[in-house]
C-alpha cells in the first residue's frame, strides 16, 4: 500500500501562491468560501495544499467559464 503524502503549507506560502493577503483569506474562510485550515499546534495553522490547488483551479475555471459566455 503506497503512503499518500499531503503537504501542509503556512500562510506565507499561502498568500504567495494565492496571491491574497492574509485579512482577505480569513475573509474568504468566515463565508465558506476557502478551505479551513488544520491546527498545528496551540498557535499554528496550516492549510492542506491540494485542498488549496482544487480552490485556484476551481477559480479558474469560473473566470474561464465567464469569459465564455
Amino acid at each position: 500500500m503506497e503512503k499518500m503524502s499531503v503537504k501542509i503549507i503556512r500562510m506565507r506560502e499561502l498568500s504567495q501562491k494565492t496571491g491574497c493577503s492574509r485579512s482577505t483569506i480569513y475573509s474568504f474562510i468566515s463565508k465558506n468560501e476557502f478551505p479551513k485550515p488544520i491546527s498545528l499546534g496551540a498557535r499554528a495553522v496550516g492549510w492542506i495544499e491540494s485542498e488549496v490547488d482544487e480552490w485556484i483551479a476551481q477559480k479558474d475555471v469560473q473566470r474561464y467559464s465567464s469569459t465564455r459566455q
